[in-house]
């Protein structure tokens, strides 16, 4: 009996070992096959600072923030105090593996400038090292802009640092990949520049021969502008032109021209370019058209200053684009501002504004170039005053006013436009009225009027309404029809 007993026992505990066993061995693979539950993914996200990266939809958008994310993310850690401000990731040696350039700041350092760093592939070990840094002239993160460009013209990639310092001085540093790749400087700084107004790269059409790969291109030349000392004027500039020099490899002074500015008051141009950037975003809270070289108004192209919503809006080629107002930067002549679309968050802007008159602003916008999108790119010129654009300029007889004085019936309720692009919503019966404000401007996309309403004090989306301009029979109404603007067109949103 026990030793029947004993050999039921050994035959239960084999049974459960084989169990436990087979339990061990296929869990995992039910772990793994078992559909994920909302929220239960945890896949870690880097995200740098200042950088918002939208929730995408399902299918190839969720697989493009992934590639996307991962482009931003540092190949190798930094050391302690280093603080990533932004990332380029690209092939800089030609082994078909994408390096990096991380612009970042020491916070262990006062006063700290913004470095730069080179993060290698080695293809022997397969993995990514760090092999070189150095500092630029730029000391505030907001204002920093970090691409590459075939400067030289000899298909060699150049690093191009742009930012301001602590001095409200615009900076320019650039690097050159060296072209001796047994000395230890992987990178060789051929240009560093501050001053107090504004720089900008001066590109040129390059041959066809350059295009095809078979001979080399024309140098870009590199404008800064500053004040004129020796003028009472303000607004009054110097032009320093810089060239590239291939004796010593380094971009050389080679002109100055004096740029006359308009003038203005000084006591009211003393009080715009204060030093105070509330100041000035008060004086571009407005709508602003395209005066082109001609000195023509372009009414289809124009840029809409909100510093109350913190944004900016450029519209051209018939599409609206809204970008959020990150921060701002007074500068010498006016402001530069920071600025991320509201709908593909890959998509920066620094917006570089200076006074012209008091009615008339010079805008440089210098676009994130890690992300093109098909729409108008030439944004940089003159823009006029909505208010002043009939002055000195033939009215186009297909436009729209973008202000009137009137008040309106409409399926909203009662619309009060003012000339100023402020509007007053009254909806409701005389007992329970509810007034809603905000700014409103009338335009036209093809042949259709429309009219946005920003109210106040929302800065979500839906803060934002347009809707199409129906001519109505009775005389003091507004029929409106509720629509969206995309990259099809008008799209109505009932």
């Amino acid at each position: 009996m026990d030793l029947r007993f004993s050999r039921i026992i050994t035959t239960l505990v084999f049974i459960l070992a084989g169990l436990s066993i087979i339990f061990l061995i296929v869990r995992p693979f039910d772990r793994i096959s078992r559909p994920v539950k909302s929220g239960e993914n945890s896949r870690t996200r880097v995200v740098l600072p200042g950088e918002t990266v939208r929730e995408l939809g399902p299918g190839g958008q969720d697989a493009e923030r992934m590639a996307y994310e991962d482009s931003v993310k540092p190949r190798v850690a930094l050391e302690d105090g280093e603080l990533a401000v932004q990332i380029l990731s690209q092939d800089f040696d030609g082994d078909s593996m994408d390096d990096q350039i991380i612009a970042y700041r020491n916070l262990l350092e006062i006063e700290s400038p913004l470095y730069i760093t080179y993060i290698e592939y080695e293809p022997r070990e397969r993995a990514y090292r760090r092999v070189w840094s150095a500092p630029t002239a730029a000391t505030r993160p907001g204002t920093l802009s970090l691409y590459t460009m075939d400067l030289i013209g000899d298909r060699s990639l150049c690093i191009l640092v742009n930012g301001m310092n602590g001095a409200g001085e615009h900076t320019l540093t650039i690097f050159r990949r060296n072209q001796d790749t047994s000395r230890d400087s992987y990178f060789n700084k051929i240009a560093e520049i501050r001053i107090d107004g504004s720089i900008s790269v001066k590109e040129t059409e390059r041959t066809k021969a350059y295009q095809a790969g078979v001979a080399p291109g024309q140098s870009f030349s590199i404008s800064a502008y500053g004040h004129d000392y020796g003028s009472e004027n303000l607004l009054d500039q110097i032009e320093i032109s810089y060239t590239y020099n291939p004796v010593n490899g380094l971009y050389e002074q080679s002109g100055t021209t004096r740029v006359p500015g308009t003038q203005i008051e000084q006591h009211r141009l003393r009080e715009l370019l204060s030093g105070t950037p509330g100041v000035f975003e008060q004086f571009i809270n407005d709508l602003w058209y395209y005066v082109s070289p001609e000195g023509t108004v372009e009414r289809d192209q124009y840029i809409f200053f909100d510093p109350a919503s913190r944004e900016v809006i450029f519209f051209g080629d018939e599409t609206q684009q809204v970008f959020t107002w990150q921060n701002s930067n007074a500068t010498r002549y006016g402001l530069y501002i920071s600025s991320q679309n509201l709908s593909v968050s890959t998509l920066r802007r620094s917006i570089d504004i200076e006074l012209e008159s008091l009615d008339s602003i010079r805008v440089k916008v210098f676009e994130d170039v890690r992300l093109r999108i098909n729409v108008n790119d030439s944004w940089d010129g003159s823009y006029r005053r909505a208010g002043t654009v009939e002055k000195g300029a033939a009215k186009n007889s297909s436009a729209v006013e973008p202000f009137v004085n009137a008040v309106y019936e409409s399926p909203l309720g009662t619309l009060y436009f003012s000339g100023d692009g402020a509007f007053e919503l009254h909806s409701g019966d005389s007992l329970s009225a509810t007034v809603r404000r905000g700014h409103y401007v009338f335009f036209r996309i093809n042949s259709q009027r429309l009219l946005e309403l920003r109210f106040q004090y929302r800065t979500e989306a839906s803060g934002r309404e347009i809707y199409a301009v129906a001519d109505s029979s009775a005389e003091g109404s507004l029929s409106l029809s509720p629509v969206r603007l995309g990259s099809k067109g008008i799209i109505e949103s009932w």
